[in-house]
């Protein structure tokens, strides 16, 4: 099977980034059809309060630990990308998913969730520029070179949670699993027991550090494949003898920061603890003092000590939250910079008010599906990772 990736155009990229037209083969979606309220409506909060509660157990509202202050008031859960997942798969009575997150999120809810329920992002240009560094088309021509090489079947694939409905259903339909940044040293112990060798998908950072830094393999032993070169840009050679393939991808937040930012802060803070997101370059993630998923760092700051000074290296709302949350402990952003993942941060409190405010009048508005094919492969890749021991 032969694959052609097409470049999209400046000016179509540029009309993406303001929400406008649509890429079939990206996460990104298209403008909301209808009016939004102004941002600087005095009346917003009162106006998602009453639409909430007019909906009452028909809508579940999902807020994911980066969104807005704004929103996550409105969220009746909050949490990483796969719990809320879960806690949409877990009410079945409600009839409306409202995910305040991106888009590869609310298609795992769609996955997870009963075809009665319907899910609702309330901006369909959030999606996530990792999930978008792996295409379907580009997957599926590095596992044609594989096969050409004759080491597909000797390889797993691996998925990351942040990654498209077609990817995770590419990795069901060939025996692989999804994992998070919690599991993912118990979803590669899984995989490497199936196989000799892991396409891990799509962010390489979290394959590299948890393979080297938790599975004590070297640097050689993982390999960079690059979808727009030919052959990734690898040697078969390279390729043949490499047990991590790991995609060229990575989080546009936690890839900003660097071992100068460890460095600066240390300088700065006297005694200050370093804690960092998986997602993170290996060699950030090896000068921290605490690496772990968004949960962890939750927890971690939650159970430190009072007067105790933390360097959070993730999203900026999370770490604001935190801050305010914790007027006892200095919490900082690790880089100077101010980073807000700019996807996320689309869906604000125009945007849920007017999901909502539809959903009163009957409208569903921004339903992300998920089709059936995709779904089930998809679905056998996310039960595989709850099959995982301590899962």
């Amino acid at each position: 099977m032969t694959s052609t990736w097409v470049e999209p155009s400046n000016t179509a990229t540029a009309l993406l980034l303001l929400g406008r037209g649509s890429d079939t083969a990206t996460e990104r979606g298209v403008e909301c059809p209808g009016d939004l309220p102004a941002p600087s409506d005095p009346d917003l909060v009162a106006r998602a309060a009453a639409a909430k509660a007019a909906l009452g157990t028909k809508v579940f509202v999902l807020g994911h630990h980066y969104q807005r202050d704004e929103v996550i008031q409105f969220a009746d859960v909050t949490g990483d990308s796969f719990k809320l997942a879960r806690e949409a798969a877990a009410r079945p009575d409600a009839e409306y998913i409202v995910f305040c997150g991106v888009h590869f999120m609310a298609e795992s809810a769609d996955i997870l969730t009963s075809d009665a329920q319907k899910v609702i992002l309330p901006d369909l240009a959030a999606g996530c520029s990792m999930a978008d560094m792996a295409v379907l088309t580009q997957v599926e021509t590095a596992w044609d070179t594989l096969t050409d090489l004759g080491i597909a079947a000797e390889t797993v694939p691996v998925t990351y949670m942040n990654s498209s409905a077609d990817i995770k259903g590419f990795v069901g339909r060939n025996g692989g699993v999804v994992c998070t940044s919690s599991n993912a040293k118990r979803a590669l112990d899984w995989a490497f027991e199936q196989g000799r060798k892991v396409l891990f998908l799509p962010d390489q950072h979290l394959g590299r550090n948890t393979a080297v830094l938790e599975m004590g393999f070297s640097l050689d032993d993982c390999v960079l494949y690059d979808p727009h070169k030919p052959g990734g840009g690898l040697t078969p050679e390279q390729l043949r003898d490499a047990k991590m393939i790991l995609w060229r991808g990575h989080c546009s937040v936690h890839g900003r920061f660097t071992l100068d930012s460890v460095n600066d802060v240390r300088e700065r803070v006297p005694g200050v603890n370093v804690l960092v997101h998986p997602e993170c370059r290996h060699e950030v993630v090896n000068a921290a003092d605490l690496v772990g998923s968004t949960e962890f760092i939750i927890r971690t700051i939650e159970a430190a000590p009072a007067g105790s000074a933390w360097a959070v290296g993730t999203e900026l709302n999370l770490v604001r939250r935190l801050a305010l949350a914790h007027p006892d402990k200095q919490i900082m952003f690790l880089d100077r910079a101010v980073c807000y993942c700019s996807t996320m941060n689309r869906i604000d409190l125009p945007h849920l008010v007017w999901a909502l405010e539809e959903l009163v009048a009957g409208r569903v508005v921004n339903q992300i599906t998920v089709d059936p094919e995709t779904a089930r492969h998809a679905r056998s890749a996310l039960d595989q990772m709850l099959a995982l021991p301590g899962a």
